[in-house]
């Protein structure tokens, strides 16, 4: 019977392959071999002069991802505390605007943070404007504004997940806590903050491997002049400057970058679990 269910898994693997393996042993072969498909080196060697694109994408995923742990763990613990019937509202708005399209949500905070947008009218209709003495306040085209699109599209990413394990905690750990004399405070120090990391681990990773690879964001919001990793490998591929040589030698080691994020934060998560068993 067991091997009669594993053919199921068939189709599974065949796509796995096909889709995942295949095109990563396609990168690893086009970031060791020059355009006539000569083994070289030169493609790694290159991206030192890129390392500005490196710092800037990780510096604004770090921003983006912490700042998305610190509203999505209150209004994940606050939702998983309510009632069931606000747990439902309270998920339909999160969800909602992730029934919209990626590009359309980005475009709306592009009319939103222009020099003529709906913020700086705004501004200028209650005097701000006046009293700064300038005609707009700049915020499209900077870190700020690429950052804001990252939390914005990716906030539910960190919530979801974090509300999962909160609201799957075995609440006689809290009670048996607290009959030991511990007050709330405590309680959520020692007890609910280390079990609910591992949704604080997933949300990480679901928010920070998007926010370092992105590229619609960045040059919508960033309007070009804030290049990311995700913008700098599509140069490589689509743009004027192509070489998709060095793009899959780029693609390779932020890859190799997120997955040695991935396994520290795992590992550390479950050093924290273990630390709590005990």
């Amino acid at each position: 019977m067991k091997n009669k269910l594993s053919w199921f898994a068939v189709p599974y693997v065949v796509w796995m392959a096909l889709m995942v393996v295949i095109p990563i042993l396609i990168m690893v072969v086009y970031s060791f071999t020059t355009a006539e498909f000569q083994g070289t080196l030169e493609n790694f060697s290159e991206m030192g002069s890129y390392a500005g694109v490196f710092l800037r994408s990780f510096r604004l995923a770090i921003v983006a991802t912490l700042i998305c742990l610190l509203i999505g763990y209150p209004v994940s613990y606050w939702m998983a505390h309510e009632g069931p019937g606000f747990q439902r509202v309270a998920m339909a708005l999160i969800m909602l605007p992730m029934w919209m399209n990626f590009l359309l949500r980005t475009y709306s905070w592009m009319s939103i943070l222009e020099n003529n947008g709906l913020l700086n009218q705004f501004f200028r209709a209650v005097g701000l404007l006046d009293l700064l003495g300038v005609e707009y306040i700049p915020m499209i085209g900077t870190s700020g504004a690429v950052v804001l699109g990252m939390v914005y599209n990716y906030l539910p990413f960190m919530i979801l997940p974090i509300y999962s394990v909160i609201l799957k905690l075995d609440h006689s750990l809290l009670e048996a806590a607290r009959d030991l004399g511990a007050d709330s405070q405590r309680v959520f120090r020692k007890v609910i903050l280390p079990l609910s990391l591992p949704g604080v681990l997933s949300g990480v990773t679901m928010v920070f491997v998007p926010s370092v690879s992105t590229f619609a964001i960045s040059r919508l919001l960033g309007g070009g002049t804030q290049m990311m990793l995700g913008d700098l490998i599509e140069q490589q591929f689509l743009g004027g400057a192509y070489d998709p040589h060095l793009g899959a030698a780029i693609s390779m080691v932020m890859m190799v970058i997120v997955v040695v994020c991935m396994v520290v934060m795992n590992h550390f998560g479950e050093g924290e679990e273990q630390a709590v068993m005990l």
